[in-house]
């Protein structure tokens, strides 16, 4: 009897670590596919004129929390006065 029981809770167990990775496969299909499908966006704005790498550089800024934004932002000013560079 307490081997049945094992045996059904290692099935169990089995069946649920299968679940968590076919889960996690499909969610992996769907970043690849979304990937791809930004990659083509950013294609078509460089193929009209835009600076992919500009947007890119937006979209990550636009991606921070503006307090954090604006720190990175003084920091790199600083460093880059330090420098010489402005």
């Amino acid at each position: 009897m307490a081997d049945d029981i094992t045996d059904t809770s290692q099935t169990v167990a089995a069946g649920q670590l299968r679940a968590f990775i076919e889960r996690i496969e499909h969610m992996e299909e769907e970043k690849k596919t979304i990937g791809d499908d930004i990659g083509e966006v950013y294609s078509e704005a460089g193929g009209t004129g835009f600076d992919v790498k500009a947007m890119r550089t937006i979209v990550a800024l636009r991606r921070k929390d503006p307090m954090k934004r604006q720190e990175d932002q003084s920091i790199l000013e600083l460093y880059m006065a330090a420098m010489g560079m402005v």
